[in-house]
């Protein structure tokens, strides 16, 4: 329990050394996660049991090869695409957000070294540190944040445009 409190501290001091702008990044890299987990759940669970009744459906129809067959099918696709992709754009979104929040800290952390120049003069290294810090670990926050997620988002995208050339493949006339 106590290396729990200990942890807690430290992500606190964290927190408070890179400003404001790290909660934003922590909130949005938690949404972030949050859409990346729900989606490789769907993945998972509930994808193969739709395109399992897809198919099943495709192979009790009679008419496999009609024009009508044929948008029948391409509907079919369609909307398992649309939930695959589902969260895919927001979880991009995101990814591209972090970053930009980073440049935010650093913007607000160096207005900080400047107001404590212009009121302190250059002579105050201690307050320079903290805006400074302020600067830099936002910077760096929304990095981290943005490639965790980038990684993750490129792989979901490839994987949906895999999954559903396989099942435009599976869905044919027998």
């Amino acid at each position: 329990m106590n290396q729990l409190s200990d942890a807690l501290v430290t992500v606190l001091e964290f927190l408070e050394t890179g400003g404001d702008v790290l909660l934003w990044i922590l909130l949005v890299t938690l949404v972030m996660w949050t859409l990346i987990v729900e989606r490789l759940l769907y993945f998972r669970r509930a994808h193969p049991k739709l395109v399992a009744d897809v198919q099943e459906r495709w192979r009790q129809r009679e008419d496999q090869s009609s024009w009508y067959a044929r948008r029948i099918r391409d509907q079919w696709i369609s909307e398992i695409q649309v939930r695959l992709r589902h969260t895919i754009p927001l979880i991009q979104t995101l990814v591209a957000l972090c970053p930009l929040l980073g440049l935010l800290g650093t913007v607000t952390g160096m207005m900080e070294v400047f107001g404590v120049m212009s009121t302190a003069g250059s002579g105050n290294a201690r307050a320079m540190a903290s805006g400074i810090s302020k600067a830099t670990i936002p910077t760096m926050a929304g990095m981290v944040a943005a490639l965790s997620g980038l990684y993750f988002s490129i792989s979901m995208d490839r994987f949906v445009d895999g999954e559903t050339e396989r099942i435009a493949d599976n869905l044919v006339h027998h």
